[in-house]
């Protein structure tokens, strides 16, 4: 294994921290994406807009703003995967693993499963926003050319 550019290890401690770092950029940054939209409306800020399915709600303005939200999370959060996680092949694997845990949350803060078009639409639209966004970050780096260097020039002539 040697020889391999980049081998891959089993590590479980690196994963789950990964895992928690993810979960914890993704409602930090979704906190304050909510904070700058209520700030825009005047509008007190809740737990509801982070985990109702309730709220979102297209025809109203607090709702689309809310949505908004999201989305910029999704951009942002592909900024954690290109720091965090650094590999284009686990991209998918932690963006679903970060929304996973939010439809679980959800469920449980609502007591029942999401139920609107709009929110499974929402959460579609973020994770292919993430997970695209930060494959191509990933992808420039893991891309960039490696430089090689000689030492001392030596002249040959």
């Amino acid at each position: 294994m040697a020889g391999q550019f980049r081998s891959y290890k089993w590590d479980p401690i690196c994963i789950i921290s990964q895992i928690i770092a993810m979960q914890c950029l993704f409602y930090t940054s979704l906190s304050i994406w909510i904070v700058m939209m209520n700030v825009i409306v005047h509008n007190n800020s809740s737990l509801d807009q982070i985990f109702s399915y309730r709220i979102l709600r297209y025809n109203e303005l607090n709702g689309r703003l809310l949505m908004i939200a999201f989305v910029l999370n999704s951009s942002t959060c592909a900024l954690g995967l290109w720091y965090i996680v650094q590999r284009t092949k686990q991209c998918l694997d932690y963006s679903t693993t970060v929304h996973v845990v939010h439809f679980l949350l959800c469920w449980c803060y609502n007591y029942q499963m999401p139920n609107t078009v709009a929110w499974w639409l929402l959460n579609l639209v973020c994770l292919i926003l993430m997970t695209v966004t930060g494959e191509f970050l990933c992808m420039r780096t893991e891309l960039k050319a490696i430089p090689v260097y000689l030492g001392g020039r030596v002249d040959l002539l």
